[in-house]
């Protein structure tokens, strides 16, 4: 397989389809992020209510509630009595919102703290920093056990003290107290421990999303997979390289061309990236025996990245 040198990552892309276009993806999902920042520090500044509340609990417009599904089932563990309709209906919208355009989504479109692992990664590859740790991708799944586990032996929400989303969001919009201290770990932590460390491999949050996201119809198609060159530029920029390789390579086997694991972010990063125009979003394939190609063990999961 050939490799694009990382000082040439995007050249081609941009040459052939303009700077924008390969840059969509990336421009939607920062517009989406900070949009939903502006839209919660609007009604504290400007006493116009939109998004009242925070990423774990919200109401929209002053009557949509909104529950984050991790917490509540936080509180179920933890044998929290006197959980309202409200913050169960909240839950259950939210959790079938994921589960059709994929839970991932969360990490790479509304997840703040994408913003600080992603610019880890960007100083990461222009200082050549390479190497670090190599840990399971399994390790976040273990982790997010332990949070229930945690909630249950407590009885309290033991994760939500220390979740650096709740931290970051809160500290973004009402001012930071110890929380930098752990944001700024997570950045020193992917930058020069291992790549994509924190969201490929440790956060709890990642792993349930991952797992709400399973049969998600909204998918990453690979239909002009015929076309890929193997450049390896996707394989560089993707968050999670081990959902790629069946998708990509996977046609003697009969394997569907389509990411099919629930570890995609589906954030669009090999679209923007690929000058060849492999990739495209779509819908899972409607006549897929998806009991052949499991969601979950498929891509690799489990591998090092």
């Amino acid at each position: 397989m050939s490799k694009t040198p990382l000082g040439h990552l995007g050249v081609e892309a941009i040459s052939k389809k303009g700077w924008f276009a390969a840059h969509k993806y990336l421009l939607a999902r920062r517009a989406t992020q900070l949009g939903i920042l502006f839209l919660f520090i609007i009604g504290p500044v400007a006493g116009y209510t939109i998004l009242k509340g925070n990423l774990s609990s919200s109401l929209l417009l002053g009557f949509i509630p909104m529950t984050d599904p991790m917490l509540f089932l936080q509180m179920l563990a933890g044998g929290y009595f006197g959980i309202t309709s409200s913050a169960i209906i909240g839950a259950a919208l939210v959790l079938m919102f994921y589960m059709i355009v994929g839970g991932r989504v969360f990490c790479s479109w509304v997840c703040p703290v994408n913003m600080v692992t992603d610019s880890a990664h960007w100083l990461r590859r222009k200082l050549g920093i390479k190497g670090g740790q190599k840990l399971s991708a399994d390790l976040r799944y273990w982790i997010l056990g332990l949070v229930f586990v945690a909630a249950f032996a407590t009885g309290n929400l033991a994760w939500e003290m220390i979740n650096p989303v709740s931290m970051l969001h809160r500290g973004l919009i009402f001012g930071f107290g110890f929380g930098w201290v752990i944001v700024l770990g997570i950045f020193l932590y992917d930058l020069i421990g291992t790549r994509h460390g924190w969201c490929g491999h440790l956060c709890p949050m990642g792993a349930f999303y991952g797992l709400v996201g399973s049969i998600a119809p909204v998918r990453m198609l690979t239909s002009g997979r015929a076309a890929c060159d193997d450049c390896m530029e996707c394989y560089e920029v993707c968050p999670e390289p081990q959902v790629l390789p069946m998708a990509l390579k996977g046609a003697e086997n009969g394997y569907p061309a389509i990411i099919l694991s629930n570890e995609c972010t589906n954030c669009g990063r090999c679209l923007d990236i690929c000058a060849k125009e492999v990739f495209q979003f779509g819908l899972r394939y409607k006549d897929m025996k998806v009991s052949k190609f499991s969601s979950r063990h498929v891509d690799g999961v489990g591998t090092s990245n």
